[in-house]
């Protein structure tokens, strides 16, 4: 005997030594640990933009502090898993030796682990699960939630259990349960949901039947309700809710390890341009337009306010990023090009370029370029031709400039893609042949509106990056006042094109070969936009679908929008001089013009080669349709030339017969060719066809 009480000695160390639990974390830095698997894109205040789900295994949200958990729900808890919670020290002795004694008795019964033994095992895993613990395990865990009860606080310990729980499936935690379940957050629950929810615990996989005869025999509530409420609960599980503002966004800025993400982008601005755009392309489905994508620009800071990478609820490929897919750039890179030639000094906004038929020699063959409306207007001024975005006058002026200096002169301005040799874009760099993106086209055209400094647009707050000048300010404020000029514009789009606006705003349209891309990029002093619109497969739009058709009337709204609360105030004109400025002859009317210093001009006297003869209609290409309807003695189509400087106006032939000086030609099916000449030489030609 004497023997006895130093073997318990031993044996109640022993057994002290092996039960011995590992520290557990305090309650500050659990709370820190916390993650979702739900990583979320805000917006600058703060709202949620995007959700992405970064872990696959487990649906975690937020973490829910208790006094925003519905009372029903921690009551139902409690009473379900720990009635005696409150008074009790971590161990609910009453009920573990409840537990023992039924065992003996051979009667199963629910072991007697407390909501704080229970939050112990969350903390420290290697305590064993529920229901696979040893008895060593056991009293581990029980010393463990003693411990824990030291330091915590009771609503602490029930707020981290109520976090921590699993609840079915892949949900952890009340806001998930809550959420993906009963469609609402923690604090809305009702009695009835939160009877289902606690009676989920026992067994989260049990089937709809199974739980709602677990809380139907805990609960007062008519067990009908709570059928019908389980089977609406634990049926197919809804989408957790996702505003779902700027997928592309999130794609770009979410990464491992970013669960929160704070951009510039402003939620109401960028719900406002995501509708916006959607409208217009619902209305320009029947005319083949699928896709958009739009980029609101704070000018001064650089920050992206709204960013919507795809739009349109018939597109086909709503995951692309329509903002950064390079696409061909049409009219939309002329501004940089008489930038260019303003600013070396080669022509100012008064100069006369011919809008006439011009051949040029290529390495792949003959370039003839062609405006928009296949007519040619002669002299016009710089002004004019930017203004309504001719063809020809902006080849003329790529041959001042030199294809390399304008490729470089992009580059320069934030066009990354337009890198090779100008050998391989030739005069066609002039139309926007290149590709480029939407977030290249908002950062260029946010230079020009900043007189010509440059730098990356940001999504994140932070430093401002700085600037660097990629142009120069009088050239860029000349053209910021001719693309502000509605009057400017008015022969190709007319005095009513959608473009003009209430207040100062400079604008561009483009749109690229086969009517596969059009744009629509402007400014104001404090914003720049930019629109694209077309088809992310590449097919073409219907006919008409330009960019004043297609993405202009987004433009115009979301400027209009911008500037409801936010006056416009007029465009600087740094470093100009304004001069008043008459032709000779009148080929445009006189006007206040601005310029360069060193490049004034009172009086620009159009010199007569500018003036030659030229067929104006019908335009080289035109394709005539006969109506078998009229007779075609009816059907007769005028030679309309214009020019002086030939006598007689010149000669005109159809397929090298004379018309005589009545110009009235009988169409008949086929191919014909129409020339102008003065008796020697050819002075213009034109193709038409006849069907």
């Amino acid at each position: 005997m004497r023997w006895a009480a130093p073997a318990f000695a031993v044996a109640f160390a022993a057994l002290w030594f092996a039960t011995r639990p590992a520290t557990l974390p305090d309650y500050p830095a659990v709370r820190a640990a916390w993650h979702t698997s739900e990583a979320r894109l805000l917006a600058r205040d703060g709202r949620v933009l995007d959700i992405v789900r970064a872990d696959a295994s487990t649906r975690r949200l937020g973490w829910i502090p208790l006094d925003r958990i519905a009372a029903p729900l921690v009551a139902a808890a409690v009473g379900a898993e720990d009635r005696r919670f409150w008074s009790h020290h971590g161990v609910d002795w009453r009920g573990a030796g409840g537990a023992f004694r039924d065992r003996l008795r051979g009667r199963t019964r629910r072991g007697a682990s407390t909501i704080t033994m229970q939050l112990a095992a969350m903390l420290d895993p290697g305590l064993g699960s529920s229901g696979s613990r040893s008895a060593l395990q056991k009293i581990t865990q029980a010393r463990a939630a003693l411990a824990l009860e030291r330091r915590w606080s009771k609503r602490q310990i029930l707020e981290a259990w109520l976090n921590l729980l699993p609840f079915r499936g892949d949900l952890v935690g009340i806001d998930a349960a809550a959420r993906a379940l009963a469609g609402k957050p923690p604090e809305a629950l009702d009695r009835t949901e939160a009877r289902i929810l606690t009676s989920l615990l026992p067994a989260p996989r049990a089937s709809p039947a199974a739980v709602a005869r677990r809380a139907c025999a805990a609960s007062t509530i008519p067990c009908a309700q709570i059928q019908l409420r389980t089977a609406e609960m634990l049926g197919p599980r809804s989408p957790l809710p996702d505003p779902g503002l700027a997928p592309q966004v999130a794609a770009q800025l979410i990464a491992p390890g970013r669960t929160t993400v704070r951009t510039t982008i402003d939620f109401e601005l960028q719900t406002f341009v995501r509708a916006t755009l959607d409208r217009q392309l619902a209305s320009l489905s029947a005319r083949n337009a699928r896709d958009g994508a739009a980029i609101v620009v704070d000018n001064a800071s650089g920050d992206i306010l709204a960013y919507v990478g795809s739009g349109g609820p018939e597109s086909r490929s709503g995951a692309v990023d329509g903002a950064r897919s390079p696409r061909q750039a049409g009219s939309s890179l002329k501004p940089f090009l008489y930038e260019l030639a303003i600013e070396r000094r080669l022509l100012t906004a008064a100069s006369i370029l011919d809008d006439a038929p011009v051949d040029l020699d290529t390495a792949s063959g003959l370039y003839i370029p062609q405006n928009y409306d296949r007519n040619f207007r002669g002299p016009v001024s710089v002004r004019s031709a930017l203004g309504n975005s001719l063809n020809v006058p902006a080849v003329r002026t790529l041959l001042l400039v030199g294809v390399d200096a304008f490729r470089d002169r992009l580059f320069d301005a934030g066009y990354r893609g337009i890198s090779r040799d100008g050998d391989y874009y030739g005069f066609s760099l002039a139309l926007g042949s290149a590709e480029v993106t939407l977030v290249e086209q908002a950062a260029a055209f946010r230079a020009l509106a900043r007189g010509g400094l440059w730098s990356p647009l940001r999504f994140e707050p932070g430093t401002a990056i700085a600037d660097r000048r990629v142009m120069a300010a009088p050239a860029t404020s000349i053209v910021a006042d001719i693309l502000s000029d509605p009057a400017a514009r008015t022969a190709t789009f007319g005095p009513d094109n959608g473009l003009a606006l209430p207040f100062p705003a400079a604008v561009k349209t483009g749109t690229s070969k086969a009517l596969r891309d059009n744009w629509c990029i402007g400014f104001t002093r404090r914003f720049t936009v930019a629109v694209w619109v077309g088809n992310f497969e590449g097919d073409s739009m219907a006919a008409g679908v330009s960019g004043v058709v297609g993405a202009a009337p987004t433009w115009r709204e979301i400027m209009l929008h911008l500037h409801r609360d936010v006056p416009a105030v007029p465009f600087a004109r740094t470093g100009t001089v304004a001069r008043a400025v008459s032709y000779v002859p009148a080929v445009e009317p006189p006007r206040t013009e601005l310029f360069v210093p060193g490049t004034e001009l009172s009086v620009v006297r159009v010199a007569a080669q500018q003036q030659r003869p030229r067929i104006v209609a019908p335009a080289d290409g035109t394709v005539i349709a006969l109506d078998p309807d009229i007779p075609p003695a009816r059907q007769r189509i005028a030679i309309i030339v214009a020019g002086t400087g030939v006598a007689g106006g010149g000669s005109v032939a159809i397929d090298g017969r004379d018309l005589g000086s009545a110009r009235l030609w009988s169409p008949v099916p086929g191919t014909h060719r129409i020339t102008l000449s003065d008796g020697t030489r050819l002075l213009d030609h034109a193709r038409i066809t006849v069907r």
